[in-house]
């Protein structure tokens, strides 16, 4: 599993589905650099169980991305079609009905092999044949970018393991504040916490208030 963490996040042009129906050509995360803090994330695929309820956290979730400045897109190896048609159904038929932040359809597989979240991989026969070996589907990824474009934090769960939205956010909260006050946040850190300079003296003072 490679690790992005401090690397520029692979950049990519694919159809996606916008706002909660709009079916757009060309899709890119480049769009954010400079503006916005990007959460972007991979599931495996469309109707399924785990999935909607992932998609659907983050939805209910929204406001307090977009109050941090934070923009969520989703990606599967799913078409643009199959995203448009899982987007109009209703909540209560399986669908996810409601969810307004775009999803990256990944057909060609290449995304999710690009941030090494793809659950098998290409190989070639004796006879020089391209095969697939494992399952046509993305883990669990999900990496928090900043307005650099670079890769802060990720985390790859298999396909089981659904994430936690809030934890999500938290990361968001620590990087942002990091970014703003150059402080370090502890383990469980959460916002309005007592964070640490770089310093033996303010590791100390903060160990002896947990003593």
């Amino acid at each position: 599993m490679a690790v992005l963490v401090g690397k520029k996040a692979p950049t990519f042009s694919a159809p996606a589905v916008v706002n909660g129906g709009e079916m757009v050509e060309e899709f890119s995360l480049d769009q954010f650099v400079g503006n916005k803090h990007v959460i972007f994330y991979f599931y495996p695929a469309d109707f399924t169980f785990v999935c909607p309820t992932e998609i659907i956290a983050f939805q209910d979730k929204m406001d307090e991305f977009e109050k941090r400045g934070v923009a969520v897109v989703g990606c599967s190896v799913d078409s643009k079609y199959s995203h448009w048609k899982w987007l109009q159904t209703e909540l209560k038929d399986g669908g996810i009905k409601g969810v307004k932040y775009p999803l990256v359809a990944d057909n060609a597989m290449t995304i999710a092999e690009n941030y090494d979240v793809l659950a098998g991989t290409w190989e070639y026969t004796e006879d020089g044949e391209s095969v697939f070996t494992g399952v046509p589907e993305a883990y669990r990824g999900l990496f928090l970018i900043d307005k650099e474009g670079v890769v802060r934090h990720q985390v790859v769960n298999d396909m089981p393991l659904g994430r936690n939205v809030d934890e999500v956010i938290r990361m968001v909260d620590a990087l942002q504040y990091s970014e703003e006050y150059g402080e370090v946040c502890p383990a469980n850190w959460q916002k309005g916490d007592k964070a640490l300079k770089e310093t033996q003296d303010s590791i100390a003072s903060y160990l002896g208030d947990k003593a």
